[in-house]
């Protein structure tokens, strides 16, 4: 618990046995009253690892269904907990556990209801391993989405994000896709929504162990950030209506 808050930590897990350790090893506990891994159909010992290491709940999709199902199984389970505050974090160890408390208090406080922990930020980004190609792309997808949204992130790819349960419920995250995509399509909606999104600085770590989306499925999630980012302009401009934002209030100007 975080003043009153009860702290739900989800973990979207696939092939992630050679690093799930670390990442469990690394959270800060005593704050965080659950844990849910969602197990995406691994092939490797994911499964057996994390109920050895006692993790107190976890679901496995019978087939891979995606990162972005993934995520969706995650946070309705974690809704099902009665979590005020869900802070999905990746388990490959590629963004650090002990930032949780600071994204946490930073909900918990009421200053903002969604924390992404940033790569970008403090120019960590290089330093801690990110192939500049992936910088590059990193940047120049974040300079036209902020053009089109509005908003002003320093990157939208962040796999480290904390969520107050009030967001969760009112964005139609069941809608997005079941892919990569379904990250951008996420913050798109809450972006519309008009609500505040912080920032924290975020070491990088890139290893052989660390996921990494590769070419062919990279550039297929860098079209599909394009189209979103595209549909979410005529949506806000008022000339065609994005589906995904159906129910959802118009964002504050």
């Amino acid at each position: 618990m975080l003043e009153g808050n009860k702290i739900v930590v989800v973990l979207p897990a696939y092939n992630a046995a050679r690093t799930l350790e670390k990442t469990w090893r690394e959270l800060p506990r005593p704050l965080i009253d659950d844990v849910v891994l969602v197990d995406d159909a691994s092939d490797d010992e994911t499964l057996a690892l994390a109920h050895d290491l006692g993790i107190p709940h976890i679901v496995r999709h019978p087939v891979n269904r995606g990162y972005g199902a993934n995520q969706k199984t995650c946070y309705r389970y974690a809704m099902d907990l009665g979590a005020d505050i869900v802070i999905m974090l990746h388990p490959d160890y590629q963004y650090t556990p002990k930032l949780i408390p600071a994204m946490a208090s930073i909900i918990a406080s009421g200053l903002y209801p969604v924390v992404l922990g940033s790569r970008i930020l403090g120019n960590g980004a290089l330093p801690g391993g990110m192939p500049r190609y992936k910088y590059v792309a990193n940047r120049a997808l974040t300079a036209f989405q902020n053009l089109c949204t509005g908003a002003k992130l320093s990157e939208y790819h962040t796999g480290y994000r904390a969520f107050s349960a009030r967001v969760l419920r009112e964005i139609p995250f069941e809608h997005n896709a079941d892919g990569f995509i379904f990250d951008n399509q996420m913050l798109c909606q809450i972006i519309q929504a008009g609500h505040g999104i912080a920032e924290v600085t975020c070491p990088t770590r890139y290893f052989p162990e660390a996921s990494s989306i590769r070419l062919i499925p990279s550039t297929i999630y860098g079209l599909g950030v394009v189209d979103m980012s595209v549909r979410h302009l005529l949506h806000r401009t008022g000339l065609l209506a994005c589906p995904l934002y159906r129910g959802l209030n118009d964002a504050r100007e």
